[in-house]
């Protein structure tokens, strides 16, 4: 069983503040952390292959500082990890950071593949769905169980939703993406730490991937952040207090009217 998991190294975002001049994050000494939904992915490709046997490979697009979080796959259990860096890469946004990754996983052999459903930075949940169009296979999102069938070729996973969850069936290969419900990530030992910071990373340029310029990073990308700030308080709503229901909904309906709403 070859599993590939997607992971991303993001700020600890209950360090991050946004520039009130620039309306931009401000991101200078703000530490760096492996995705908390990625660890879950993690964890889940290192269950299924204590399971069914395979490797697990993982991945991640960012700055050679990035490599820390594949650190982190390592101490945890993972085989082998490669880090996607280059210049061209750079400001990429969903579509674009999914196109690399893309072109990345088609130079490796995989059955399925295991992506957090977001990034706490984004919040975006569109990477996973966007990198499982890409290489045009199937996808189960936001899943809080799966039981992987390597006889029959199939994944069978519970996906949640608002109403409940619904259980999905996809034949091999497929990309999964995880919550938190689905497991509790292991805590690697000092040991296991201290080993992975000697074991290899790969290394791998755009040019190693065959991606053109105009296809990644910010030239490639289809969106763009414009600005970003602190919304504005809204002012404190009102109550109303009697013991008569029907003054309040008079009262209720008179502050509708006046705002419009109605």
């Amino acid at each position: 069983m070859r599993i590939v998991v997607c992971v991303k190294q993001v700020p600890d975002v209950a360090e991050l503040r946004i520039d009130e001049v620039t309306h931009s994050l401000v991101r200078a000494g703000v530490p760096s952390i492996l995705n908390p939904f990625d660890e879950f992915a993690v964890e889940e490709a290192l269950k299924i292959r204590e399971k069914n046997g395979g490797t697990v490979t993982v991945i991640t697009m960012g700055p050679p500082q990035a490599k820390e979080a594949l650190v982190r796959c390592l101490a945890m259990g993972a085989d082998r990890a490669i880090l996607l860096t280059d210049s061209a890469f750079a400001a990429a946004d969903t579509y674009a950071s999914a196109k690399t990754l893309a072109l990345a996983l088609r130079k490796l052999e995989f059955d399925f593949v295991i992506c957090g459903m977001k990034a706490i930075d984004g919040e975006t949940c569109q990477v996973g769905p966007e990198l499982a169009e890409l290489l045009g296979i199937p996808h189960i999102s936001y899943i809080k169980r799966v039981e992987i069938d390597s006889a029959a070729n199939t994944a069978l996973a519970e996906r949640l939703t608002e109403e409940g969850y619904e259980q999905v069936r996809s034949t091999l290969p497929c990309l999964l993406t995880a919550t938190k419900a689905l497991n509790v990530p292991r805590i690697p030992t000092l040991i296991q730490q201290l080993a992975a910071k000697q074991k290899p990373i790969e290394t791998w340029s755009a040019a190693s991937i065959g991606a053109e310029r105009k296809d990644v990073g910010l030239t490639g990308s289809r969106t763009q952040v414009l600005k970003v700030y602190t919304p504005e308080l809204k002012s404190q709503g009102i109550t109303v207090t009697t013991d008569d229901m029907s003054k309040v909904v008079a009262q209720v309906m008179k502050l509708l009217e006046k705002e419009g709403t109605v």
